[in-house]
């Protein structure tokens, strides 16, 4: 299974607004299984599969808007994380 021609087919079927409001809703059903969790709600395989969601739609967002700048702003906030683990 190739990443990118899923990516691709799935812009070309539902379009980049369709998939920007779905990263939208992935994310808001993540943070409602993390409150459940912690409240004993929900399992631990619960807040996975909505994990799973999320991470699908990160990689979409990613190849739209450019892995290499995804990658390099990561990069750059992990930098700054370090060096906020660093301080005195």
């Amino acid at each position: 299974m190739q990443l990118e021609k899923i990516y691709r087919d799935t812009i070309a079927k539902w379009g980049e607004d369709a998939q920007y409001d779905q990263a939208v809703e992935e994310c808001a059903e993540l943070i409602a299984a993390l409150k459940h969790y912690r409240r004993g709600k929900i399992d631990k395989q619960a807040v996975i599969a909505e994990l799973a969601d999320v991470t699908l739609m990160l990689g979409q967002l990613s190849w739209m808007f450019g892995q290499k700048e995804v990658d390099d702003a990561v990069q750059n906030k992990l930098a700054k994380l370090d060096r906020l683990m660093n301080e005195s």
